[in-house]
């Protein structure tokens, strides 16, 4: 009998969709910039999911970075992605999008041609795992560089010819708007700026002040929180006084764009009365003087913190933030730095007595086996012990006879003697 022999088809395997993704940047954080980045976030993922062979890996964004690899945090967790084999491919507008410096480059694009990641930039429309891609990349991204050196020499020119004409640099200073030029006073927030002043002479530190702009509920230029930071920085600010100071920093280079401060690398300039003033310069000078005058009084600087057995050890579990040590009127205490500084409507935690804390430790272990002790509510304190072990424990709050000192109680006794006086 004759063999049957039956050729079965070749199974042919089916094509595995390629992982795309797409890199936006703007170097800027204006409204326009950031316009223009939500723009080209919904180009990319439009037209990557329009492809049936492809499949969509997102879209990275960073807004308001430099093109310095290490700068940019969405590009950072791009490489990660690819890495871990999340990406076949990266689309990007243009050489300079992806990054400003030749070497920076062609390291990550050598780096993702390893691992068989291709580039592709539309605008000079150039894979890297094509055999040229490579050569025309050097070429192009050379030339970008050196775009991007004449931009930033074309901009010094004009940054320095305004500030030979006195003309300000900063157009989000609280309290001001640049109109042809020149700084017009905002009333409104001229206002926020003189409260400040005010509450600084009146005897309020940075923290106070901070906490009680926000719990008025008068927010910065772009309606945030106040920090201490801002405070500190309006209360420096002599452009309040009508005159300007330019070039207190400058630009490290065209590459990292870093800002670094002025110490005389670069000629300063200053501009009297080139605008109309919201703080008078006694004003000014007394708010200057006062901070050289604090400063010098609790030396902040010089004097070492002190540190206690509980230093470090405290965690508050409403916001995460430490404990730290105070003296109160009613004896020391530890209390949750964010209650401390914000008050109880940011944080609604209880202070604990350290004479409390001493005596609960005492029936767990010794304070040199605690790696943590966290603060719940419900008077619950969590020690969290070297070995792993967890024990939770009750603390009663102090009755209102032991939270008095003899100080509070001599005091007590007169007034009851000086109203039996009285009565008669």
């Amino acid at each position: 009998m004759a063999k049957k022999i039956t050729i079965m088809p070749q199974k042919v395997p089916l094509e595995q969709k390629k992982k795309v993704a797409a890199y936006a940047r703007v170097s800027s954080g204006k409204d326009a910039m950031l316009q223009s980045l939500s723009a080209q976030i919904s180009y990319y993922s439009n037209m990557i999911q329009s492809r049936n062979d492809w499949l969509y890996a997102g879209v990275y964004a960073d807004e308001a970075k430099t093109g310095t690899k290490e700068n940019r945090p969405e590009f950072q967790r791009m490489l990660t992605d690819c890495k871990d084999g999340k990406i076949n491919m990266i689309i990007t507008k243009s050489i300079s999008r992806f990054a400003r410096n030749t070497v920076t480059l062609l390291e990550t694009v050598r780096e993702l041609k390893d691992i068989g990641v291709a580039v592709f930039f539309e605008e000079q429309n150039i894979n890297t795992l094509n055999a040229d891609g490579e050569l025309m990349l050097t070429i192009l991204a050379s030339y970008a560089q050196e775009e991007s050196l004449s931009v930033s020499e074309n901009q010094k020119w004009r940054v320095k010819r305004n500030f030979e004409e006195g003309k300000p640099w900063n157009g989000t200073i609280l309290g001001y708007r640049i109109k042809n030029g020149q700084y017009v006073i905002h009333e409104k927030e001229a206002e926020i700026v003189r409260n400040i002043f005010d509450l600084y002479l009146s005897g309020l530190g940075f923290e106070a002040i901070t906490r009680k702009l926000n719990e008025d509920d008068m927010m910065t230029r772009y309606n945030k929180k106040w920090s201490k930071l801002g405070v500190s920085g309006i209360l420096g600010n002599q452009t309040y006084t009508g005159n300007l100071l330019l070039q207190q920093t400058f630009s490290e280079n065209h590459i990292t764009k870093r800002t670094i401060p002025n110490n005389g690398e670069l000629p300063k300039y200053y501009a009297e009365g080139s605008h109309e003033a919201i703080i008078d310069m006694e004003t000014f000078k007394a708010v200057q003087f006062e901070r050289e005058r604090r400063k010098k009084h609790f030396n902040m600087q010089c004097q070492p913190r002190n540190t206690y057995p509980f230093t470090g050890l405290i965690t508050c579990e409403n916001c995460g933030k430490s404990y730290r040590r105070k003296t109160t009127a009613t004896g020391i205490v530890w209390i949750c730095s964010t209650y401390n500084t914000k008050g109880k409507s940011a944080c609604s935690s209880k202070q604990v007595p350290e004479i409390t804390l001493e005596e609960t430790v005492a029936t767990v272990t010794e304070i040199s086996f605690i790696k943590k002790i966290i603060v719940s509510n419900g008077n619950l304190l969590t020690f969290i012990l070297k070995d792993g072990t967890e024990v939770i424990k009750e603390w009663k709050d102090r009755s209102r006879s032991e939270s008095w000192t003899e100080e509070m109680k001599n005091a007590a006794r007169q007034k009851s003697l000086e109203r039996r006086d009285d009565n008669g």
